[in-house]
């Protein structure tokens, strides 16, 4: 576990990272590779940051305030300047300050955010766990269907029971704007995050009133 006040390294992209999510990467800026290695070195974890203002590559990007550790659980170099990751979210935390290293990379002087309470799903909410099982059902059976030799974009085992697991699912492939998922990630507790995960749920029709 990262401690309060640490510096991290981050990796400010398009796209937002949950708790317990599953983000592959494709790396292939020198500063990037760079930081990889080093954190495979040393056995310490670099951050996801949602781009507030700015672009992935070239000048530093303006992140967001929240972020998520990514864990490197798989790694492969299938040629020279090119970089294969299977990331999984860890923890959230707040950033503190920034700062620009000489090769245009962010690091962050960090706080970290509790986790999630292990809260089961409840009643009123059981609709949205059903609904995600079928979604993972799906997915499984298309990728088996299409021969697709690969992982399951959702880590297993999947813990349907848990309302932040459920709740993170569903922000992860809902479709709406990456502002709107950075703010879900935000949330401060996972009853509230999948209650509005439910609430767009019934109004899109996918679960019932």
């Amino acid at each position: 576990m990262l401690e309060n006040e640490s510096w991290l390294p981050l990796f400010p992209l398009n796209t937002v990272l949950f708790p317990g999510g599953i983000l592959p990467l494709k790396v292939f800026e020198t500063r990037y590779i760079d930081m990889v290695r080093g954190c495979m070195k040393t056995a310490t974890p670099f951050g996801i940051v949602l781009i507030s203002s700015g672009q992935e590559v070239g000048t530093a990007a303006i992140p967001e305030d929240v972020g998520c550790i990514a864990d490197i659980t798989e790694w492969d170099m299938p040629s020279l300047g090119l970089l294969m990751l299977r990331t999984q979210g860890g923890e959230r935390f707040r950033i503190v300050e920034t700062r620009v290293l000489a090769d245009q990379r962010l690091e962050a002087r960090v706080t970290m955010i509790a986790p999630d309470a292990a809260v089961p799903v409840t009643a009123i909410h059981l609709s949205c766990a059903r609904a995600l099982k079928i979604v993972i059902d799906e997915i499984s059976a298309q990728m088996q269907a299409q021969n697709v030799v690969g992982e399951s974009p959702f880590a297993e085992p999947a813990l349907l029971d848990d309302a932040g697991w459920v709740a993170n699912r569903w922000c992860e492939i809902l479709p709406i704007s990456m502002k709107a998922r950075q703010k879900l990630m935000e949330v401060g507790d996972a009853e509230s995050r999948l209650a509005v995960v439910y609430r767009y749920l019934q109004q899109h029709q996918i679960v019932e009133a």
